[in-house]
């Protein structure tokens, strides 16, 4: 009895060790922000995204671009295919193009933002606000900055002031993702918006990207429920769909001013 009463403890423990490790199992850009420590400013953007089924197994990667300031000049770099798990890949199924994090002076920030938000839109070391003929006011690099425009994915948009000025007095620090005011039905920032499809033209073009990937992903989505329903573990499949699901509802009015 003696000893059965000091092995359960010890298996106890086990199990408990043994879920601390699983909870605590870094994502790829975790170790990509790990691998960055010495960098007092970066910026982490969303690159591209895909899934794979692999005779019922599905796979999910993404690749990141990473911009880096050397000498005070902007550096860019994308990295290769990177397998990330279902609940981080749903997560971020809205947030190509965007920014998912960055570091500035030392500060690091895991937020949601539009392309060059948490330090180069708005930052008079890099440009200034402009006014076009219909009197609009938009962000406009200095020349020897040009190129950050298509670093971002920015050429041929438009960052606009009011959808600045909307993200810095109401979502800059909330840790709430920001997509830019809508328009047509849609957010300005995103995977499917047309930022997102200047960010990452060969996303919207190849067969199963865009619209169609978008449809893929739901179906996943639909899978997992109905799966976990079947199992009646509906809640831990359930959650990620539901986070996917509950984001993409609450990303729609991202760019609405509260009150």
């Amino acid at each position: 009895m003696k000893k059965l009463i000091f092995i359960l403890p010890v298996i106890f423990l086990m199990a408990a060790c043994s879920s601390d490790e699983r909870k605590f199992v870094k994502s790829p850009l975790d170790n990509l922000i790990r691998d960055m420590d010495k960098e007092p400013t970066f910026t982490v953007m969303l690159f591209d995204m895909d899934m794979e089924d692999n005779f019922g197994s599905d796979t999910y990667k993404h690749k990141y671009k990473i911009i880096t300031l050397k000498d005070s000049v902007p550096q860019e770099r994308v990295t290769d295919w990177m397998e990330v798990d279902e609940a981080f890949f749903l997560k971020n199924e809205n947030n190509m193009g965007m920014e998912i994090a960055a570091k500035v002076d030392g500060k690091l920030t895991k937020s949601v933002v539009p392309p060059g938000y948490s330090q180069y839109v708005g930052n008079e070391k890099y440009g200034n606000w402009r006014s076009n003929s219909s009197g609009t006011s938009f962000w406009e690099f200095y020349g020897q900055y040009a190129m950050m425009s298509n670093m971002l994915g920015l050429v041929g948009g438009m960052v606009n002031r009011n959808s600045y000025m909307d993200y810095r007095g109401n979502y800059m620090g909330t840790g709430r993702p920001y997509y830019g005011a809508l328009s047509n039905g849609r957010p300005m920032y995103g995977t499917y918006s047309d930022q997102g499809k200047r960010a990452n033209p060969t996303f919207h073009s190849r067969p199963g990207g865009g619209s169609a990937f978008k449809s893929k992903v739901n179906d996943r989505v639909t899978r997992s429920n109905s799966s976990g329903r079947s199992r009646g573990s509906g809640v831990s499949s359930g959650s990620s769909g539901k986070s996917s699901s509950g984001s993409s509802s609450r990303r729609s009015s991202g760019g609405r001013r509260r009150r």
